[in-house]
């Protein structure tokens, strides 16, 4: 496997990850379960941690696809932007979650308040995972770019005019 495979395997799980953890999280408010509330702060970390590779891996892919024909830098470079800022929240986001399962631990007060900050997070982080996936569908996936056409549909278009 080259360094595009290996980020192909691991850029998903990012953001699935937050995903399964914000309903994870969500049950434990339901339930009112701290073990469940601990199981999503570990997905949260683990995501964290996939973060991490994911962006490693991305800048090795960048390197290895950069020069393809039908490759555009510009949509390189905007999914770049979009998974740093992503990652940056991947990484708070698994901080606080491991604050959380210490306030767990401690059984702390004000530990339901990083529930909720965890919450808004989650949500948050799932946005961005939806935009840095989108722009990393972009560069080598032209079907899903805005504007896109199916070349059936383009010619029965312009024959129509």
């Amino acid at each position: 496997m080259n360094e595009a495979h290996w980020h192909l395997a691991v850029n998903h799980l990012p953001i699935i990850l937050p995903i399964a953890g914000l309903i994870v999280l969500i049950c434990s408010l339901i339930f009112k379960s701290d073990a469940v509330r601990k199981s999503a702060y570990v997905l949260l970390i683990i995501a964290a941690l996939t973060a991490a590779v994911s962006m490693k891996t991305g800048e090795e892919a960048e390197e290895l696809v950069e020069h393809m024909a039908g490759i555009e830098h510009s949509m390189i470079h905007e999914h770049e932007e979009a998974a740093e800022g992503f990652a940056v929240l991947m990484y708070i986001l698994g901080v606080v979650s491991i604050v959380g399962i210490w306030a767990e631990v401690k059984k702390a007060t004000w530990g339901k308040w990083v529930i909720y900050l965890v919450l808004v997070l989650s949500v948050v982080a799932i946005y961005m995972a939806r935009i840095t996936g989108t722009t990393g569908g972009e560069v080598r996936h032209t079907e899903i770019r805005a504007g896109f056409a199916p070349q059936a549909e383009a010619d029965e278009h312009e024959e129509n005019e």
